[in-house]
C-alpha cells in the first residue's frame, strides 16, 4: 500500500530530517509505502515551493491510483494558500482520504465544504513523538481494522446533554481563515470542533467573538472544545469555556474532550461525517 507525504504549509526545517526519516521507517514497518511529495524542506524562508507547486505536489498523490492515503506532515500558516490550485471535481472523484492536522485544517474543511468528503484530523508525525509507542500502536491497529483505537474519543458535557450531527472545524485560528471565502463550510447543523495550540485569553476571546458575529453560534448544532495547548498551560484564572459562555446561547450542547488537539497522545477525528455525542 503506497501513502503519499505532502506538506502543503510551512516547509519543515533539514534540521528535522532525521525525524522524517525515522517516520518513513516506520511507515514501512507498518505494511505502508510512503511516496514524498517534491516540495517538504523550506528552501526559501518558510517556503518549501510556492503555492502552486505545493498544490500540485497534493493534486499528484490524487492523480497516482496506486497511492491509498495522504498525509500531511506539515502546519504553519500557508496551507491555505494551496486552495485556488486544488481540483476539487478531481478530489471529488477520488477515493482517497487526506490526513492533516492544525494549519492543514483549512484543507480539511475546504475538501469537506468543496466536495463532501471526509478527512481525518491527525498529525502522523506523531508515530515519532513523545508518545511514539502509544501512536503506533493506535495507528496499527487502525490499519488492522480497529479503528477505535485510534479514533474513539471520551468526552464530558458541559452544558446539555446530547448533540448530533456532521462535524467540521479543527483549529480554531486556522479554521476561521476560511471565512468569508467559498471555502467555509454551512454551518447549519453542524457539531463544531474548536482547539488551539498556541493563544491566550486575548486572542481566544477575540476568535470566539468573530465566530458569533458571522453567525456561527446560531447555526451549529453544538460545540465540541479540544484541548488549547498554551492557553491551559498560562494558569489564567478564566477557563476556555468560561470565555466561550460570552459568546453562545445556554441553550447550545457544548462538549470537550482532552484527546484531540496538539497533544503528541492526541487521537484522530474525521471531518466531514456525521457524529453523534
Amino acid at each position: 500500500m503506497k501513502v503519499g507525504i505532502s506538506a502543503c504549509s510551512n516547509g519543515l526545517f533539514f534540521e528535522r530530517e532525521n525525524k522524517i526519516d525515522e517516520l518513513m521507517t516506520v511507515l514501512r514497518e507498518a505494511g505502508a509505502e510512503p511516496v514524498s511529495a517534491s516540495h517538504i524542506y523550506a528552501r526559501t524562508d518558510e517556503f518549501s515551493g510556492t503555492d502552486e507547486e505545493r498544490a500540485a505536489d497534493l493534486m499528484e498523490f490524487y492523480k497516482d491510483g496506486s497511492i491509498a492515503a495522504i498525509y500531511d506532515i506539515s502546519g504553519g500558516d500557508l496551507a491555505n494558500g494551496v486552495l485556488n490550485y486544488l481540483d476539487f471535481d478531481l478530489i471529488a472523484r477520488s477515493d482517497k482520504t487526506f490526513w492533516g492536522y492544525s494549519d492543514l485544517t483549512t484543507v480539511i474543511n475546504a475538501i469537506y465544504t468543496m466536495t463532501g468528503k471526509s478527512s481525518v484530523l491527525w498529525q502522523i508525525r506523531n508515530m515519532v513523538g513523545p508518545e511514539a509507542q502509544l501512536q503506533r500502536k493506535r495507528f496499527s491497529d487502525y490499519l488492522s481494522g480497529d479503528a477505535g483505537s485510534l479514533f474513539g474519543i471520551n468526552y464530558r458535557f458541559l452544558q446539555g446533554k446530547h448533540m448530533e450531527g456532521v462535524t467540521v472545524g479543527g483549529n480554531i485560528r486556522c479554521f476561521t481563515k476560511l471565512a468569508g471565502t467559498k471555502y467555509w463550510p454551512d454551518m447549519h447543523g453542524k457539531i463544531l470542533l474548536l482547539e488551539s495550540l498556541g493563544g491566550g485569553s486575548g486572542q481566544i476571546a477575540t476568535l470566539f467573538a468573530q465566530l458569533e458575529q458571522i453567525g456561527v453560534f446560531d447555526q451549529a448544532a453544538g460545540v465540541l472544545l479540544g484541548t488549547f495547548t498554551s492557553y491551559e498551560k498560562s494558569d489564567l484564572e478564566m477557563s476556555v469555556y468560561d470565555l466561550l459562555k460570552m459568546h453562545i446561547d445556554k441553550d447550545l450542547p457544548v462538549a470537550a474532550t482532552r484527546e484531540i488537539g496538539h497533544g503528541h497522545d492526541s487521537k484522530a477525528v474525521i471531518i466531514g461525517e456525521r457524529m453523534n455525542f
